[in-house]
């Protein structure tokens, strides 16, 4: 069960890698427009915010992936992030789109509880 834990985990930390990347990279570019639905006005006006929000999904990823190199004796590690990306996502569902608990909650969610089982 560790293992597939462990790989869920992996999943969500390279999810936010990618989030990392859309929002401090390509926020102002027409994928990332196309990606969240943005006009160029406010993609131009918001990148800065975008950046900073980016470099939050970097954080969670890092310590995702600390408590992954950490193996069993990351469990601590692994469950507080989780808890951070699924708080977030809980955040992000109920102030910006439903979308975000299906994309960063759940599989944080999944991992969760895959840990805890495990």
């Amino acid at each position: 069960m560790s293992q597939i834990a462990n790989g869920v985990i992996a999943l969500v930390a390279l999810l936010h890698i990618y989030f990392l990347i859309l929002e401090m990279f390509l926020w102002d570019t027409p994928y990332g427009r196309k990606t969240f639905g943005l006009t160029a006005e406010f993609s131009a006006a918001s990148k800065t915010l975008a950046a900073n929000q980016g470099l939050y999904n970097g954080f969670l990823a890092a310590g995702l992936i600390w408590g992954l190199w950490l193996g069993a004796e990351g469990l601590a590690i692994k469950t507080f992030f989780l808890a951070c990306v699924i708080v977030a996502g809980v955040y992000g569902a109920a102030t910006v789109g439903k979308k975000i608990l299906y994309v960063q909650a759940l599989p944080a969610l999944l991992g969760l509880a895959l840990l805890r089982l495990g």
